[in-house]
């Protein structure tokens, strides 16, 4: 290929040559401009989703599937989230060519028995939605409960997991001995709290504290031939995703998709399998002890693991205020 020819290729294009390129949205228009082989989901963006009138159709389809079941409230509003969050993974579907990943409730993080449950009746909810289980990730909080729920979930119903809000090298270890099938590091939410917590308020992209965890990681997994694969996700910029370039995959907001899609700046893979195995990490075993220890010596990951589910649960708070209101009408 000539330079110039080189040069005319979006970074996005060349990103999806060595990364496959997830959509981390709820909006199946974006999802439809950039072509992402998979999508994710949680709370906050089918709650953002949910207010626009273009999708309004799943959210009444959602509530009218929960009366009908019928019980008490909290019954039928629960019902509903279920129904709601398979919906819209359902229409993602159409639109890309890989899997989606539906959240389980964040308010379930330190149940493991509950998460199990939850994780079942949404693959149920796929399947009578004619969707196998193959094309669907179940998103859990990489809480230690989470990370025992990914073990029998794989291990006893074959239902894939997708470990998030990782913060900690100790929780992502965790989540591969559990056998998880994949993880998301979490990239611009670790940028966030060492500008908010250090003297230091901006980084290069390879020094970011962020770009520099999902690197461990993924180094760790590749050089110790672990299968679970790893999803890069939180970004602030783009430097971030490039800094990450050759990762397994990595989760991309609409704004950034955007910003990728019109540069050309050339792309040069920052991650390979064959430069982490000749890294000089040694290997871990992560029991509950140490697991336990590690994140509570890690302020940072501690914050972070509690901020985000709280977040999470807030916006999944807010989406049945949402359902709610419907039910009234």
């Amino acid at each position: 290929m000539s330079e110039a020819k080189k040069r005319a290729v979006s970074a996005l294009d060349q990103l999806k040559e060595i990364t496959t390129v997830v959509a981390d949205t709820g909006d199946f228009e974006a999802m439809k401009q950039f072509k992402p082989t998979d999508a994710t989901t949680n709370p906050s963006l089918i709650f953002a989703a949910a207010n626009m009138p273009a999708y309004q159709k799943l959210i009444d389809e959602a509530v009218s599937y929960a009366k009908k079941l019928g019980g008490k409230e909290p019954e039928v509003l629960s019902n509903a989230m279920d129904k709601v969050c398979v919906n819209f993974g359902a229409e993602i579907l159409k639109i890309i060519p890989g899997r989606v990943s539906t959240e389980v409730d964040a308010r379930l993080s330190f149940d493991t028995e509950a998460m199990v449950q939850k994780a079942q009746t949404l693959i149920k909810l796929y399947k009578d939605a004619g969707i196998e289980k193959e094309r669907i990730l179940i998103k859990l909080a990489s809480t230690w409960e989470g990370v025992q729920a990914a073990r029998i979930l794989e291990s006893q119903f074959g239902i894939h997991c997708n470990m998030t809000l990782i913060f900690n090298f100790y929780q992502a270890v965790a989540c591969a001995e559990a056998g998880a099938t994949l993880i998301s590091p979490f990239v611009g939410r670790i940028l966030d709290w060492f500008v908010a917590n250090t003297d230091k308020k901006s980084f290069e992209s390879l020094e970011d504290p962020g770009v520099k965890s999902v690197t461990k990681i993924y180094n760790y997994y590749k050089k110790f031939g672990i299968k679970t694969v790893v999803m890069g996700a939180s970004f602030r910029n783009t430097g971030e995703i490039l800094g990450l370039a050759g990762c397994d995959l990595l989760t991309i907001s609409p704004s950034l998709l955007d910003k990728l899609a019109q540069s050309t700046e050339e792309i040069k893979p920052h991650l390979n399998a064959d430069t982490a195995k000749a890294s000089d990490i040694g290997k871990v075993n992560v029991t509950e002890q140490v697991f336990r220890w590690q994140m509570n010596e890690d302020q940072m990951a501690t914050d972070k693991l509690s901020e985000g589910i709280r977040k999470f649960a807030a916006d999944a708070i807010k989406l049945e205020n949402v359902l709610r209101q419907r039910m009234a009408q």
